[in-house]
């Protein structure tokens, strides 16, 4: 393994490259050209947009394809920026790492700390060979300043979408207690003012222990899902889900190192619950969800934020960790915390009517190939 210092750079063999982040953040790819711009907003890569030729972002890891890259392309950028709306680097370590068929590369910045987004690296054509470069260059401005180095058109991005309280007073943080619940406040007689991403609900691990992190924890979020007019359905790595249309549920992806997961839920006035669920795709269910420090986060993005904690230390492949149930007046946001059963993968079952069944609903293992 290569360490790499700001400005460093090492060869990459062959053109297949896997490029993880570990740290609270998001990751952003930026595909450009010699002129160091971007030819469109597809070279942008995020989770709203998580493909483009030759590259294929799965949360913070980067699965990249050097050689089918969009004709004229020469680099690829790979930027972040913090989790939390509105935080900086500041207290964060954020590490790339760059494996390759001739060993990995390895870059831990050191000069973040006010900044609101990131350019770890990237990756370079030079002599007819790649390399990787670190870059650790941050900016105070956020997306904008990024978007103007490498020629992203913002001006079209659509208007941010409506906060879910829609004018009501917001929850503030709130921290569940076991088979607690708190209340959104959300007016569903505006439902034309519903529409858009409205908030997100994010499964959170850190791991665990030392050894329980070098042993890796990838846990996986299912968002199971009723509408109001009795439809029932499972959004989860195989089924991404949609915004645009039912379930108005949608993954962003698939994580395989601790961080999260992010559910985004749209049109409130079509849903009638979603039920936050985790699968443990660990050593066949080895270690507690609590003990890798599993949470779901519920943020309506203007002020309501309600944490949902585990109490106990089942080891089980499922936990069912919270349900939310849309009304009229707002979103009930229920602490669960029901273990599926010992001996079996069976997911749970999400009725219409709201309620849960472990272990009731169909089994499906996850090959090497998800």
């Amino acid at each position: 393994m290569i360490t790499l210092s700001d400005g460093a750079n090492a060869p990459l063999a062959g053109h297949r490259v896997l490029a993880r982040v570990t740290g609270p953040v998001d990751l952003t790819a930026l595909v450009v050209g010699a002129d160091g711009k971007v030819a469109g907003d597809a070279d942008m890569v995020f989770f709203n947009q998580p493909t483009a030729p030759g590259v294929r972002l799965e949360g913070t890891t980067a699965h990249l394809d050097l050689s089918a890259l969009r004709p004229g392309a020469v680099r690829v950028v790979l930027a972040v920026s913090p989790q939390e709306p509105g935080a900086t680097f500041a207290g964060t370590t954020v590490t790339l790492t760059v494996e390759h068929d001739g060993g990995e590369a390895r870059f831990a910045p050191a000069g973040l700390s006010t900044q609101t987004v990131a350019v770890l690296a990237e990756l370079y054509q030079r002599g007819g060979g790649w390399k990787v470069r670190a870059v650790g260059q941050g900016y105070d401005d956020g997306l904008a300043g990024l978007a103007t180095d490498f020629g992203v058109d913002v001006e079209d991005e659509p208007a941010p979408a409506p906060a879910l309280n829609l004018g009501k007073e917001p929850l503030g943080a709130v921290e569940l207690t076991k088979r607690g619940s708190a209340v959104i406040p959300l007016d569903l007689s505006k439902r034309e003012q519903a529409g858009g991403t409205v908030f997100r609900v994010d499964l959170k691990w850190d791991g665990g222990s030392a050894a329980r992190r070098q042993r890796g924890a990838d846990l996986d979020l299912y968002a199971l899902w009723a509408d109001r007019e009795g439809r029932t359905g499972a959004v989860y790595y195989r089924d991404l889900g949609s915004l645009d249309g039912p379930p108005f549920v949608r993954l962003r992806g698939d994580s395989t190192t601790p961080g999260r997961e992010t559910v985004e839920i749209t049109r409130a006035d079509r849903l009638a619950h979603v039920l936050i669920c985790a699968y443990s795709a660990v050593e066949n269910g080895t270690g507690s969800f609590k003990s890798y420090g599993a949470r779901a986060v519920v943020d309506d993005g203007s002020g309501s934020r309600v944490t949902v904690p585990l109490f106990d230390d089942s080891e089980k492949y499922w936990v069912a960790i919270a349900l939310l149930s849309f009304g009229d007046d707002g979103v009930r946001v229920q602490q669960v915390e029901d273990y599926g059963h010992q001996t079996t993968e069976a997911r749970p079952l999400l009725h219409a009517d709201g309620r849960i069944e472990m272990g009731a609903g169909p089994v499906e293992f996850k090959s090497q190939d998800d």
